[in-house]
């Protein structure tokens, strides 16, 4: 995992595929109630496969983003996570974006 301030406020984050992917959104979690102003973009293009540990780990970040007023975003998702994020309901959950200067810009926007 890639984990980087992209910004004084915004945290960009490349996720692996599991079993790294756990340990990656804890890492993020981590960095968030250490740092409450950031905003977060999780880049899923490395992520294969969701299993309910980790949409679990997924809504509880999206729960602390909430808590503080800031922004997340998921990124390149693949088709296959895609349909798990459908299958579920929580495509209308979250925040989608097809790439990360997409989700990017997108942080800056509502920044402005």
């Amino acid at each position: 995992m890639s984990v980087e301030n992209w910004s004084e406020t915004v945290l960009l984050a490349e996720l692996s595929d599991d079993p790294g992917f756990s340990d990656d959104l804890s890492a993020v979690i981590e960095q968030v109630q250490a740092n409450k102003e950031l905003d977060v973009v999780l880049h899923f293009s490395g992520v294969n496969y969701l299993n309910s540990s980790n949409i679990a780990k997924l809504l509880r970040l999206r729960k602390l983003q909430l808590s503080n007023s800031r922004q997340l975003r998921l990124c390149a998702v693949n088709t296959h996570v895609w349909g798990l994020f459908l299958v579920t309901g929580l495509d209308k959950v979250f925040t989608f974006f097809d790439d990360v200067s997409m989700g990017l810009a997108s942080i800056q926007l509502d920044q402005e």
